[in-house]
C-alpha cells in the first residue's frame, strides 16, 4: 500500500471558524531541522505532549504533588454543626483555610447521595454522628487521598468527568 504523501511532508491544519485570529499566528517547530513552520504540523510529531490526555496527566501529577505537601491540621477547633457531609466539608475548608482533595470532595457527595431514600434522610447528620468523629473521619480520608492516590488514577477520573473542576478546590494555603 502506497502513501499519498511522505511522512516528513507538512500537512495543512484546517482551523474552524471559532478559532481566534491569534490561532493562525502560532508557529510550530517540528524539531528536525530547526525551521519554523506556520500553520503546518508534521505527521511524525510526538503526540504524547500535544494530546489532552498528556496535559491532563501532567495537571493531575502537579495537583497530587501539591496536595501531598499540605499538612493535615493537628489541632482541631470546636465541634462544627452540619446537616450533610458536603456541608461539613465546606465548613472544614473555611475553618482551616485549605482545600480538600478532589477525591475527598467526590466521596463526601457520594455519602450524601447514599442517604437519599433512607428513613433518616432529612435528619441532620450531626444528630446521628458526633461532629468531632465526622470531622476526624474526613481528615483521615483526606490523609489517605493526599498521601497515597496516584496521579494516573486522578487523571483517569478527570478524563471521564468533564465537570471535574467543580470538585477541585481553589482555596490554596501558603506553604
Amino acid at each position: 500500500m502506497k502513501r499519498t504523501i511522505p511522512w516528513t511532508d507538512p500537512v495543512d491544519v484546517i482551523s474552524s471558524d471559532e478559532s481566534s485570529s491569534s490561532d493562525s499566528d502560532i508557529e510550530l517547530n517540528d524539531g528536525l531541522d530547526g525551521q519554523r513552520l506556520s500553520n503546518y504540523v508534521t505527521i511524525d510529531q510526538p503526540i504524547k505532549e500535544t494530546t489532552s490526555e498528556g496535559v491532563l496527566i501532567r495537571r493531575a501529577e502537579m495537583y497530587q504533588d501539591y496536595m501531598r505537601h499540605i499538612p493535615i491540621p493537628v489541632q482541631r477547633g470546636s465541634a462544627i454543626p452540619f446537616s450533610s457531609w458536603a456541608g461539613l466539608g465546606k465548613s472544614i475548608k473555611q475553618l482551616y483555610q485549605q482545600p480538600l482533595h478532589y477525591l475527598t470532595n467526590i466521596l463526601l457527595n457520594k455519602w450524601d447521595q447514599q442517604r437519599i431514600g433512607s428513613e433518616d434522610e432529612h435528619t441532620p447528620l450531626d444528630i446521628m454522628i458526633h461532629p468531632c468523629k465526622a470531622e476526624a473521619t474526613i481528615w483521615l480520608v483526606e490523609e489517605v487521598h493526599r498521601r497515597t492516590s496516584s496521579h494516573h488514577h486522578v487523571a483517569k477520573i478527570w478524563q471521564s468527568d468533564p465537570m471535574h473542576h467543580a470538585f477541585v478546590d481553589s482555596i490554596f494555603p501558603k506553604l
